[in-house]
């Protein structure tokens, strides 16, 4: 639930902390990609996970999502202007999408029928709070600290979810394919630019 938290919250927090990165970094034109690269990224990816989740096992999947997610939350942290902002909050959406993906199917995989519509709804008052604390914990962040702050506070929660996931998720053991397994990496590719092309068309129309 932790994995889930930072990938729920990380998609609301940057919202009220918005004015302060204007400030600091500059770009108002282009701000709104902070949401639209980190939205984009996880949607495209989600197939690729459920195919790779589904070849090599969940945890794998889910632990590189997880030091992916953490990696860019420390880029995003260090970012220099908008531009590197933006472009890290793509990297960590390629974290996120790994994380959204693979907890619902682990829960499946956990939880017998019977068991699944609570914790499914567990999961889904993660996101309800995410939904209230995020913006909350973004404008404190950012009033009384830095902005810098609602990207670093990744990182210890980040690392305490990577902890439990290693020590205890236990999966059962796949065989190994026998055919060389087959990832639609140009389909994928095709529908980040896709997505990347009308939201520019969105975003930027009537702007530049």
């Amino acid at each position: 639930m932790l994995g889930m938290g930072l990938a729920a919250i990380d998609g609301t927090i940057v919202s009220t902390a918005v004015p302060q990165i204007v400030g600091d970094l500059g770009g108002l034109a282009v701000f709104s990609w902070l949401f639209s690269g980190y939205l984009l990224a996880v949607t495209v990816t989600l197939p690729v996970y459920g195919k790779l989740s589904d070849t090599f096992g969940r945890k794998p999947v889910l632990v590189a999502g997880v030091v992916l997610f953490l990696i860019g939350s420390l880029l995003c942290a260090a970012a220099w202007n908008m531009a590197s902002l933006i472009a890290f909050r793509v990297v960590q959406g390629l974290g996120g999408g790994a994380l959204q993906g693979t907890i619902q199917t682990i829960a499946a995989d956990l939880y017998p029928l019977k068991e699944r519509p609570k914790i499914q709804a567990k999961l889904s008052s993660v996101w309800a709070a995410s939904a209230v604390a995020g913006p909350a914990a973004g404008s404190l962040l950012a009033g009384y600290a830095d902005w810098r702050w609602i990207f670093l506070i990744n990182l210890p929660v980040g690392l305490v979810a990577l902890w439990l996931i290693c020590r205890y998720l236990v999966e059962p053991e796949r065989t190994a394919p026998r055919a060389r397994v087959r990832i639609d990496w140009a389909g994928a590719l095709c529908v980040f630019a896709t997505g990347v092309l009308l939201l520019t068309a969105l975003v930027q129309g009537g702007v530049a």
